[in-house]
């Protein structure tokens, strides 16, 4: 039995095949490549020594998915594939709309004519949008605030009423906090098309001068030092929490949500400071404006997936960092 990971090549996917791998599960990867590359998979062959299977094609190819699923004998999917810079998805919504729901919708379709019905989604925190106070906790209303946390939002409620219309369907939602680090090897790490969306990838191409400094929005929220905080997750121990919800697919009836993160914040300039301490490297910035939608203080209730897979984060800040630099020094100009 072979497990199918949507978007195996991007940021989250691969660190998540890896930790497959390390586990000698048979992986296919499907990927169209429009925020990754191949030269993802040799890194991955060098970090484990393993070849997965890589089909090149698209979610919202109905024909493509079909002959995956009927070449491959698919267990369980592990869905990551979508479109996903906040900024990016308020100007060109329909892209997002079509790729990330249209073509879960499609993906699902499929899965449920070849019976298979065991999922791992990759949501995210935004679904909280701005009105709940952290912790949050998977009880809590959702919303969302950007075409992005919209198409996440569509997708929870989608896979809702799948579940409750079929029973022999098990989801796991997970909803992701801030992920970021690199593997310590450093052959695999975050690599985002044109300017960054995220501080992390921000900061570090700034340490290895490849943009000018950061902007920091905002540095008057009721927070210690002013700035916003956050829930940032080691890439690796999230690709682990991946890991313990496919084992616990067999006991998830429906669809459950499940936070991924620390439970802890940390805020703009204590990442800043941190980088430079564990780096050397100057970080100019500048404080620009509040953006719209923007909130003081984010962090997650992580006790559903302490409980439920029996996960919890294990990096500190400081390796998140050491990492993330890692990967960065070791490759500025990322896969290219």
């Amino acid at each position: 039995m072979s497990l199918l990971i949507t978007g195996g090549t991007g940021f989250i996917g691969s660190h998540t095949v890896v930790e497959l791998l390390a586990l000698d599960k048979d992986i296919v990867i499907v990927d169209n490549l429009a925020n990754s590359s191949t030269l993802v998979l040799d890194r991955i062959k060098q970090i484990t020594g393993k070849t997965v299977t890589f089909i090149e094609a698209d979610i919202c190819d109905r024909q493509a998915m079909q002959q995956v699923f009927l070449t491959h004998d698919i267990d369980a999917v592990v869905h990551f594939a979508g479109l996903k810079a906040v900024g990016e998805s308020s100007t060109m919504p329909l892209s997002y709309y079509h790729n990330n729901v249209a073509g879960s919708i499609t993906l699902l379709q499929v899965m449920a004519e070849h019976g298979v019905k065991n999922l791992v989604f990759s949501s995210s925190a935004t679904v909280y949008g701005e009105n709940n106070p952290s912790p949050l906790d998977e009880t809590m209303p959702t919303s969302a605030t950007n075409p992005y946390g919209q198409t996440k939002l569509m997708i929870e409620n989608i896979l809702f009423d799948l579940a409750k219309s079929d029973e022999q369907w098990s989801i796991a939602c997970l909803r992701y906090f801030n992920p970021i680090g690199a593997h310590e090897s450093g052959l695999i790490g975050e690599n985002p098309n044109g300017i960054p969306n995220n501080l992390l990838p921000y900061v570090s191409q700034v340490a290895v001068g490849r943009l000018a400094q950061l902007q920091v929005f905002g540095d008057d929220y009721p927070t210690p030092d002013g700035t916003g905080v956050r829930d940032y997750i080691h890439v690796v121990d999230l690709a682990q929490g991946h890991v313990k919800a496919l084992e616990k697919l067999k006991d998830i009836s429906g669809c459950v949500p499940i936070n991924l993160g620390t439970g802890n914040g940390t805020s703009v300039l204590e990442i800043v400071n941190t980088f430079k301490d564990i780096s050397g490297q100057d970080i100019p910035y500048h404080i620009a404006p509040r953006r719209a939608g923007d909130i003081a203080t984010v962090y997650a209730d992580a006790s559903v997936a302490n409980n439920l897979l029996n996960w919890h984060a294990e990096r500190d800040l400081a390796t998140m960092i050491a990492d993330t630099w890692r990967w960065q020094s070791q490759n500025p100009n990322g896969f290219e």
